[in-house]
């Protein structure tokens, strides 16, 4: 289906969820942490590895590029504001996808979200003034230091 999806479209995008697919994945439930919890096996780097393998055995060119958000995104624990509002991220982005709408990204608009066509979220550059209160509110949140140095 990826292969069809590519020469079809050009690219794709797999979103795939964490501890999704460990039937799949060799001694998978074997390994336990300090508190007896099974610990879950990455299928991200698996996929990539199968998707890999298979575009190598066809001879299909294919540029693949593994992103874990999961662990480059965080500055601060997740809080029960920040669930509600990356579920209503996820069901909208999900629910634009099935409608069609390609080239968009989500935004806060008069706190509702709403699809805004990329080339227009783009348009224009957003200077963030380092010593303006939407900064310090970020440096607040993150518990980031007023100074780097």
């Amino acid at each position: 289906m990826l292969q069809r999806r590519l020469e079809r479209r050009q690219h794709a995008v797999i979103v795939v969820a964490e501890g999704a697919g460990q039937d799949l994945l060799a001694h998978a439930g074997e390994e336990r942490d300090a508190s007896g919890n099974v610990k879950l096996r990455d299928i991200g780097l698996f996929l990539a590895e199968r998707i890999k393998s298979h575009f190598a055995q066809v001879a299909f060119e294919a540029n693949l590029k593994y992103i874990d958000p999961s662990y480059i995104i965080r500055s601060v624990p997740a809080n029960p504001a920040d669930a509600v509002l990356c579920t209503s991220l996820g069901l909208n982005a999900v629910h634009g996808a099935m409608c069609g709408k390609t080239e968009m990204m989500l935004g806060m608009w008069h706190r509702r979200l709403v699809h805004v066509p990329i080339h227009q979220a783009i348009a224009a550059r957003n200077r963030v003034d380092p010593t303006g209160t939407l900064w310090l509110n970020v440096l607040g949140a993150t518990g980031q230091p007023l100074a780097l140095f």
